[in-house]
C-alpha cells in the first residue's frame, strides 16, 4: 500500500471544518432555484450555476437515475406510564419475528417488556442484545398510524430533528412512491416535475430504482482505518422497465444520489449489469482504493465530515479534488447537508 492509498484510508482524512451557518435549516422556497456546483474529474476548475439549469451541464443522451423510494414518517412521541415523555423510532416498517426494530429515547435506562403509550395504543419494548423491539398490543396497521401519528424524521443538524408540519412535503422527493426509507435520498430533493420533463425534452433518458435508506447510511465511521467500518444492509428493488432503461442507455449514467449508486455498483459486474429477480440488499462500501464502474457521474448534495457519503464520492473524484471542491464550496457560501445545495460530479468514461 502506497503512503497516499494509506491515507485515503483515514478516518481523520475526510474531517473539514465547517461554518455551522453554512447548514440548511430550510429548503429553497423552490426546489430547483437551489445551487449547482459542477466538477469535471479532468478539469482543474469549477462551474457553479443553478440546479434549473441542469439540462445544460449533463452529457448528451444521459440517463439519470433516481430512487423513488418514499420517506416514512417514522418518528413518534408517546408517554410511559408514570407519564414521562418518550420518542419511539421506527427503522423499518417490515415486522421481524421480535417485533418493529425500533429506537427509543427518553428518560431512564431502557427495559425489556418496558411498556409505552403511543397514542393511547399499549407498545411493549423488547430487548435482544444492544437491539430493541416493539409490538403494539392490538392489531394495527403500522404505515397507517405512522401516517396519522408520525413526523419526519430529520436528522438532527436541522432545527435539532424536529419536523414542522411542511417537512413533509419539502423532505420528500417530488416522485417518491415505495414507502420504507427512514431519511430521504435527499439528491432528488432540487428536481421539480417540469424539470424532470424538460430532461427528457432535451433527450436524456429518466430511470427508476428504489432503495429503502436506512441508519446504516448514517452510522457514524468510529474507526480510524475506514476499512474496518461495517455497513448495515439495505432493502433495494428495480423492476424489468427501469432494469431495460439502464441496460440500454446509450450516453452516460448519471446516478442522482449516492443511494442510487450503491443500488447500481451492487448490480454492475464484469462489465454488465446483473440485475436480481426481486427484492434484494447490499451493505456495499464504497471509499477510494475501490473503482466505480457502473457510472460517468452523479448529482449529490454535500455531506457530512467522516462519513461514508463523503468517502463514497471520493471513490468516484479522489479524495484530495472532492476535498478541495468542499473547500471552494465554503468559500462561495454553498449550503450544506439535506437541505443544502447540490453538485454534477463527471467522472467520465469507465
Amino acid at each position: 500500500m502506497t503512503m497516499a492509498q494509506d491515507i485515503d484510508l483515514k478516518l481523520s482524512s475526510y474531517l473539514y471544518d465547517l461554518p455551522s451557518e453554512l447548514i440548511a435549516q430550510y429548503p429553497q422556497e423552490r426546489r430547483d432555484k437551489s445551487r449547482l456546483l459542477v466538477a469535471n474529474y479532468t478539469e482543474d476548475q469549477t462551474t457553479h450555476a443553478q440546479f434549473s439549469e441542469l439540462t445544460k451541464y449533463l452529457p448528451k443522451n444521459s440517463t439519470l437515475v433516481f430512487n423513488q423510494s418514499k420517506v416514512i414518517p417514522c418518528r413518534v412521541f408517546g408517554k410511559k406510564p408514570s407519564g414521562g415523555r418518550v420518542e419511539v423510532f421506527f427503522i423499518r416498517t417490515a415486522k421481524s419475528q421480535n417485533g418493529f426494530p425500533v429506537l427509543v429515547k427518553g428518560s431512564g435506562k431502557r427495559k425489556d417488556q418496558e411498556v409505552f403509550y403511543l397514542h393511547e395504543r399499549e407498545f411493549i419494548l423488547t430487548k435482544k442484545g444492544n437491539e430493541y423491539f416493539g409490538n403494539f398490543t392490538e392489531a394495527i396497521d403500522l404505515l397507517d398510524f405512522l401516517d396519522k401519528f408520525g413526523s419526519i424524521p430529520l436528522p438532527p443538524y436541522i432545527r435539532d430533528g424536529l419536523a414542522q408540519q411542511k417537512d413533509k412535503e419539502s423532505y420528500q422527493t417530488v416522485y417518491a412512491k415505495d414507502e420504507g426509507s427512514v431519511a430521504a435520498p435527499t439528491a432528488g430533493l432540487h428536481f421539480t416535475k417540469e424539470l424532470i420533463e424538460e430532461l427528457k425534452e432535451n433527450g436524456h433518458q429518466v430511470a427508476y430504482v428504489t432503495l429503502h435508506v436506512g441508519l446504516g447510511t448514517f452510522t457514524p465511521v468510529k474507526d480510524e482505518v475506514i476499512t474496518d467500518h461495517k455497513m448495515h444492509e439495505e432493502i433495494f428493488y428495480i423492476d424489468e422497465e427501469n432494469q431495460a432503461k439502464i441496460k440500454s442507455a446509450k450516453g452516460p449514467i448519471i446516478s442522482v444520489g449516492t443511494t442510487s449508486l450503491r443500488v447500481l455498483e451492487s448490480c454492475y459486474q464484469n462489465g454488465e449489469f446483473c440485475f436480481p429477480k426481486g427484492e434484494s440488499s447490499t451493505d456495499i462500501f464504497l471509499h477510494p482504493g475501490k473503482r466505480i464502474k457502473s457510472i460517468q457521474g452523479m448529482i449529490t448534495n454535500f455531506h457530512l465530515p467522516g462519513s461514508t457519503l463523503l468517502m463514497l464520492v471520493s471513490t468516484l473524484m479522489g479524495r484530495e479534488k472532492m476535498l478541495s471542491i468542499y473547500q471552494e464550496a465554503i468559500k462561495r457560501q454553498y449550503r450544506f447537508f439535506s437541505y443544502g445545495d447540490a453538485m454534477l460530479l463527471l467522472r467520465g468514461e469507465k
